[in-house]
């Protein structure tokens, strides 16, 4: 009974882990993208962002977040379909060449089991039992001889989903100050503050989801974040300028 609690454990920690990763990245573009618009439009502005208007920032903020949302939940979708087939393709020619070949494919076998650090003696036995199954053979073969692991845990309608929802929800905190506060240079400054705590949320929802260094996860995080805003502030300034 413990140890049927414990893979339940591990299953849905593994669950929450292949959710975060699509937040974490989706949340991120999500990020990127809108204040990239309100960056430009501020740099655009030569006497501020006043001189704009709110409109034409919620406007152009609204339609770039939905129209890349679902350009990115699309995108991981077929990503993830394109993943599967590839495998179920892959795992049926490496079936299929085991049937026709069985003694390259043991040999082949044999060396992965060596490389991986079984002594000679222990590798030719278990090539030996693993030979009488196939599909067990198959497994292994596709995760040390191609790096390609099982996919079919995983549902691409359902990541494809969290990815667009995360981007949106992300994606909107640039925009909020824009609903709330008249066109400003403080409701810039405003922008600015709630990308800045979105970008870090995102880091720490990247640590917790990935075990990096937590300064680590963070600094990305909120560099890449500000890299792109500079370049689309600085670029709005150039040409608006």
């Amino acid at each position: 009974m413990d140890w049927q609690a414990h893979r339940r454990d591990a299953h849905a920690q593994g669950k929450t882990q292949e959710f975060l990763r699509q937040i974490v990245y989706g949340g991120n573009d999500g990020i990127v993208t809108t204040f990239a618009i309100v960056a430009g439009f501020a740099g655009a502005a030569a006497d501020g962002v006043a001189q704009i208007g709110g409109i034409a920032v919620l406007v152009f903020g609204l339609a770039n977040l939905f129209a890349d949302a679902v350009s990115m939940g699309l995108g991981e979708y077929l990503s993830a379909r394109s993943e599967h087939d590839l495998y179920r393709a892959r795992r049926q020619s490496e079936l299929r060449e085991i049937a026709r070949n069985p003694e390259q494919e043991r040999m082949e076998l044999f060396e992965i089991l060596r490389q991986r650090g079984l002594p000679a003696g222990e590798a030719d036995t278990t090539t030996a039992i693993l030979s009488r199954h196939p599909e067990i053979m198959a497994d292994l073969m596709m995760t040390y001889e191609f790096g390609m692991q099982d996919p079919e845990e995983e549902n691409p309608a359902i990541n494809g989903l969290f990815t667009f929802m995360s981007f949106v929800v992300f994606g909107a905190i640039p925009l909020v100050p824009y609903f709330l506060f008249d066109p400003t240079d403080r409701t810039f400054v405003l922008s600015v503050g709630s990308t800045l705590c979105a970008l870090i949320a995102l880091g720490l929802l990247r640590f917790s989801a990935t075990r990096e260094r937590i300064t680590r996860s963070v600094g990305e995080t909120v560099l890449v974040g500000a890299v792109c805003a500079v370049v689309a502030f600085g670029v709005g300034w150039v040409v608006g300028g």
